[in-house]
């Protein structure tokens, strides 16, 4: 019998706000690669153009720049995608403590403007949200159900972990009053190529630092622990988790298996690079305003996204740096800065202990 005419295979349709961030833009290349329509919805605040250079020829990419914050504008990108990746969030340790109102409306407007449309236009969300909602929980593995332990309110250290928490509660409503297929991924400290070290972001601060012979600049006692997970883990385990219906209504911890002192990370960057920089400690009260306060701990269990979607973070935290440190050498200066500029090296200028997601 003669064939038929080959079936045609529909385009999944899918936006990422926030698609020209550091995370953002290793999802869009991850989805074109796999035959997605992407719309990159970013204001370009603390994204860059230049993230996205690998796939700016695509046909299959449209890219609009503006805010969460326009309605109309998310009402217009996301009314035919058949799935949201809400990326786009004010994120950076100093920048949260800087800037906290306005932080606050893009964290809770914006996402709320999402989900609104989203929900509208029948897509599918995938929320990213950061272990940052915690707090001062220390436990040896924090579970999705562990309780959040925050500071004072009053404290603008502590309007992130708020908001995020507020982000979450909302997408569940979302799923529960109005059937929303959302899910929730808490991450934890990723890193990777492309991210800068502008905002407080650490790994790419201290490798920074080690590539131009400078102090790295550690704060408090050093002696404070976080799990570093790698981009390339953890976007494809993003796409896997908003396809996988048992996720939606649910949340999800993705971060690295390996526990590390922020001190004992300086030392690896300085024997890996072979810098000669040493480690300067830096006191909380001269690198942050008054008040600043950091988790001493921050460990991620794994298991329900290992079940659900197969996460398995591989990378090793050598790995990273080295792919980090090759891809700060082959940055140009933002703005005609220079990268000395864009990541301040003395004074608690940037540098961090504590990142945010």
């Amino acid at each position: 019998m003669p064939e038929g005419p080959p079936e045609e295979v529909e385009l999944m349709k899918s936006v990422v706000t926030g698609g020209a961030g550091f995370i953002g833009s290793h999802l869009v290349e991850h989805l074109l690669a796999q035959g997605d329509e992407v719309v990159v919805l970013d204001d370009f605040s603390t994204g860059s153009r230049r993230n996205l250079a690998a796939v700016e020829g695509s046909s299959a990419l449209s890219v609009v720049e503006g805010s969460i914050l326009d309605r109309p504008l998310v009402d217009a990108v996301i009314e035919h995608a058949d799935r949201v990746f809400h990326l786009a969030a004010a994120v950076g340790v100093r920048r949260i403590v800087k800037e906290p109102l306005e932080c606050l409306r893009v964290n809770l407007h914006g996402t709320e403007n999402v989900l609104a449309a989203a929900c509208s236009a029948e897509a599918v969300v995938l929320l990213a949200s950061t272990s940052e909602i915690y707090g001062k929980n220390t436990s040896d593995g924090l579970t999705e159900e562990s309780d959040r332990i925050l500071g004072s309110p009053l404290k603008s250290r502590w309007t992130y972990a708020a908001a995020k928490g507020i982000d979450e509660a909302m997408a569940h409503v979302y799923f529960e009053r109005h059937g929303l297929r959302v899910a929730i991924v808490r991450l934890f400290n990723t890193v990777g190529p492309r991210q800068t070290g502008r905002y407080g972001m650490v790994v790419p601060n201290l490798v920074g630092q080690a590539v131009r012979g400078e102090p790295l600049t550690v704060y408090g006692d050093g002696l404070q622990t976080r799990c570093f997970s790698y981009v390339g883990d953890i976007v494809p385990a993003l796409v896997r988790l908003a396809d996988a219906r048992e996720a939606y209504g649910r949340a999800f911890n993705m971060g690295g298996s390996q526990e590390i002192s922020i001190l004992s990370l300086a030392e690896l960057i300085i024997e890996l690079l072979r810098s000669p920089s040493r480690i300067e400690l830096v006191p909380y009260d001269v690198a942050y305003p008054q008040g600043f306060e950091d988790m001493r701990r921050r460990v991620p269990d794994n298991t329900k996204a290992r079940k659900c979607v197969g996460f398995d973070p591989r990378t090793r935290l050598d790995e990273i740096v080295l792919a980090v440190e090759k891809s700060l050498r082959a940055q140009k200066p933002l703005d005609g800065a220079s990268e000395a500029e864009a990541v301040p090296a003395r004074g608690g200028k940037n540098s961090a202990s504590a990142t945010f997601r």
